[in-house]
């Protein structure tokens, strides 16, 4: 199944984004555990607001780091992981 752009990323429920101190970055907290993010899964972690589209975020990150290549690969590959993981879901 490919990845819609113009679909939400929602955090599933009992899943949480945060930053945890102890950890020293964000983390995804969930029944069974913690997943320690990346700064790069972070950043489009950062982001997931159940409201932005994948297209949405794609842009932000791109406006945040004009500096950076095409940023779009990064983004799909990480919502693609995301949904194999259980961790979001895109409506």
């Amino acid at each position: 199944m490919s990845l819609d752009l113009q679909s939400t990323p929602h955090w599933r429920q009992g899943y949480r984004f945060q930053y945890e101190p102890a950890q020293k970055g964000h983390v995804l907290l969930y029944p069974e555990g913690m997943i320690k993010l990346n700064d790069s899964a972070s950043a489009i972690g950062g982001l997931i607001d159940g409201q932005r589209s994948v297209a949405a975020i794609i842009k932000a990150l791109q406006a945040e780091y004009a500096e950076a290549p095409d940023l779009s690969e990064d983004v799909e590959q990480f919502m693609e992981v995301a949904r194999a993981q259980h961790w979001i879901e895109l409506r």
